[in-house]
């Protein structure tokens, strides 16, 4: 974890290296489920807030006001791009080897780039491409593919080398996929963007991508409150993370609130983070987690919660041979 000359940390200045060579700020700002009309004004919020890592992905559909938010900050001067860390995803309709440089150049001119700092295999599992579609479906199933993964990883590798993104990595990878990847990889993924709470600490995959110096992201930090997320989860857990007693006796013990305790729970172990939120406010409090630490006895008690519940599980394509969360 780098700090800043003087040894003070901030959202802009809290980054880790990633394995090749590149620079990711730990508390980024996630844009998934965040309106098209609204996500905008969040992203400038976020800017004019110390972000510099903005996350973002295909099938959000929202990467052109994504993108058009983050030009008019650099147009007003407030960051270069060169300051930014920018990530977008490749979507599972898009795995075929031939589909993987359209794919980020229509994302590259959505977000109105010229390259990104960071491209991830958004899910191992392909579906079928059908033009418009992001979940094909018929009678019911979805039109999965059985392209392997690692020949689009093939195709993210020349990206790489055509200076389209500067690295690359994947995301939902159990650890066997990791496995599997990095025995077949020429470049290695350089980050694993996974769901990561106290209810879901997947310890075993922490340990490993740490022991082979993949960075972590966590997704839904917060344990994705006001959640409703049928596509992706058909039993979602009525539990709300941020009203845990434990969680709150920590966030009043440090005088801070449980979202930023659950923040700070990744981002001192050297995970990086992308919580979402299109209030200003709320915005601005979640940068506020470098100026205390979680002790042992904290972090303790927050592994402790784990109950391998997972808002994200994409059920819809479980039998599939590559659908990850059936290994940690």
């Amino acid at each position: 974890m780098e700090r800043s000359g003087r040894g003070e940390m901030s959202v802009s200045t809290a980054r880790r290296q990633l394995n090749d060579g590149s620079w990711m700020p730990l508390l980024g700002f996630g844009t998934w489920k965040s309106e098209p009309e609204m996500v905008g004004d969040a992203v400038s919020a976020a800017i004019d807030a110390g972000y510099r890592h903005i996350d973002g992905a295909y099938s959000y559909m929202n990467e052109a006001e994504v993108g058009a938010a983050v030009k008019k900050k650099i147009s007003e001067g407030v960051v270069t791009r060169e300051d930014l860390f920018i990530v977008s995803k490749l979507w599972c309709t898009f795995h075929a080897p031939e589909d993987v440089k359209p794919s980020v150049m229509e994302t590259l001119h959505n977000l109105q780039l010229t390259y990104l700092n960071l491209y991830l295999i958004h899910f191992p599992v392909g579906f079928q491409k059908v033009p418009g579609e992001l979940l094909p479906r018929h009678e019911g199933k979805v039109l999965v593919s059985e392209i392997d993964y690692v020949d689009t990883w093939k195709a993210m590798e020349a990206l790489v080398d055509e200076g389209f993104v500067k690295s690359i990595g994947v995301s939902n990878f159990n650890i066997s996929q990791l496995q599997r990847l990095l025995s077949k990889a020429r470049i290695f993924p350089a980050v694993n963007q996974v769901e990561l709470h106290p209810y879901l600490t997947q310890t075993e995959l922490v340990e490993f991508c740490m022991s082979r110096n993949i960075a972590l992201t966590a997704f839904s930090p917060l344990g994705s409150p006001g959640r409703s997320l049928v596509f992706l989860n058909e039993s979602a857990d009525p539990k709300d993370l941020l009203k845990d007693p434990v969680v709150k006796m920590i966030a009043e013990k440090h005088s801070k609130s449980p979202a930023q305790i659950l923040l700070r729970f990744h981002i001192q172990r050297n995970i990086a983070t992308i919580p979402k939120s299109i209030s200003p406010e709320r915005i601005c409090k979640n940068t506020e987690v470098f100026d205390f630490e979680l002790t042992e006895g904290d972090l303790h008690l927050l592994l402790g919660l784990n109950r391998n519940w997972r808002v994200c599980q994409m059920k819809i394509v479980q039998d599939h041979r590559f659908y990850p969360f059936t290994d940690s």
